[in-house]
């Protein structure tokens, strides 16, 4: 059984590489095509950006692979046999806690190239190292303080009910939720600092959007983003009344409040949509068949492992294992997404005006250097949205790609 499990870990991995060796040679042959969206500069530093992080990533999956070898191989089984002569749910909550601290630990050096060498080097990082050393460390005690609540209850869970596996989906589920609604406030009160945007005429003509298509939120907020990095962005946090609107300073600063008004039109259509919903159904729908799997594991597994199936010995396992299962199913889940873009686009149009839209994804594209193209099998296994180009279209933008023998072609033209 664990000949099995490593080996679909394997293929897992090496799926993972060939992709990213994929991406990787597909963005280096068709810069050379020609620009697409921006300047010559602007094209070959997006182009380099893309290579950096897909390089760096294969670097992240080669290390990850080398620690799922050494967990199945006895450090799993060491770990929970150290912590023995502590009590039993001491025991569960620090072997568990102690593999997510552990490999946190081992990749936090990737996280630190990402920003102090790959987005530096494009101008993306405006973040110092203290503030890098308090937001990691803050990270990893919400972290180590509501993981292990989690880790309690799941383990009473385990040892109260033959069906355990069915009432954590439940409960896990049930934390899900609860991130969703309360990761807004939980982000401004640790991380970003968030002020009520001024009362003016950008906040009227986003406060009629909303009154338009009926979203109600707590407030419509400025987020201090620029102090870490240089990118736009915005968000629609929280469900029911805990709803809120998050513009990222950069992306005032950067695009006209029209262009605002179309991208904020654009993320109301998703709610409008309940794509929030549909993707919570979807993560669902991918807990409850690994909690049922897990709920069913053969005990030869556990004695191949040297380990008895105890409640940490299973979260750990899960643990292990999520990536692989997330990574199979991450191609209907982009079906769903890459379809649900498409429609918010149209609302964000119908709403903003086509015109605005498209200026502003122009303008999100070149001033977060994000490559326009990508290989249709990176496309499959990782993207969430459509590539920019085909959006463009989509909304009457008439753009032409020289991308001709490079099998650019949409394998999924209608998701």
């Amino acid at each position: 059984m664990i000949t099995t499990i490593i080996a679909v870990y394997t293929f897992y991995i090496f799926l993972r590489l060939y992709v990213s060796v994929m991406q990787i040679g597909y963005i280096n042959q068709i810069k050379r095509k020609g620009a697409v969206l921006m300047g010559e500069r602007e094209y070959s530093d997006a182009a380099g950006y893309a290579v950096a992080k897909e390089k760096l990533s294969m670097a992240e999956t080669f290390v990850e692979y080398i620690l799922f070898l050494v967990w199945m191989g006895g450090l799993m089984a060491w770990l929970d046999t150290a912590l023995f002569s502590t009590s039993p749910m001491m025991q569960t909550i620090g072997a568990v806690m102690g593999l997510i601290v552990i490999n946190s630990l081992l990749m936090l050096p990737f996280g630190w190239v990402a920003k102090f060498k790959i987005d530096a080097q494009y101008g993306f990082n405006r973040s110092t190292m203290g503030q890098f050393i308090k937001d990691t460390l803050m990270s990893t005690i919400l972290t180590v303080l509501f993981g292990s609540l989690v880790v309690w209850v799941v383990a009473l869970i385990i040892t109260s009910s033959d069906v355990w596996w069915l009432w954590s989906f439940g409960f896990i589920m049930s934390v899900v939720i609860a991130i969703n609604m309360f990761f807004p406030t939980i982000r401004a009160l640790f991380f970003d600092k968030v002020t009520p945007l001024e009362n003016g005429e950008l906040r009227e003509k986003i406060e009629e959007l909303m009154t338009k298509t009926g979203f109600v939120s707590s407030g419509i907020f400025v987020s201090d983003a620029s102090k870490r990095d240089a990118r736009l962005n915005a968000y629609f946090g929280g469900i029911g009344k805990t709803k809120r609107v998050v513009l990222f300073d950069t992306l005032i600063q950067k695009l006209t409040p029209a262009e605002l008004i179309a991208v904020l039109g654009h993320e109301l259509g998703h709610f409008a949509h309940g794509d929030l919903y549909k993707n919570i159904a979807m993560v669902g729908a991918m807990l409850f068949g690994m909690f049922a799997l897990f709920g069913n594991l053969p005990e030869t597994l556990y004695m191949e492992l040297g380990v008895s199936p105890s409640p940490q010995i299973i979260m750990m396992l899960f643990i292990l294992l999520l990536p692989v299962v997330s990574f199979f199913i991450m191609p209907l889940f982009g079906m769903m997404s890459r379809h649900n873009e498409y429609e918010a686009d149209r609302t964000g149009s119908e709403l903003g005006g086509a015109e605005h839209l498209v200026n502003a994804l122009k303008k999100l594209v070149s001033e977060n250097k994000s490559f326009p193209l990508s290989h249709p099998l990176y496309r499959f296994f990782h993207t969430t949205h459509p590539p920019v180009v085909d959006r463009l279209r989509a909304l009457g933008y008439n753009i032409h790609v020289n991308d001709s023998d490079e099998g650019y072609a949409d394998p999924c033209p209608n998701d």
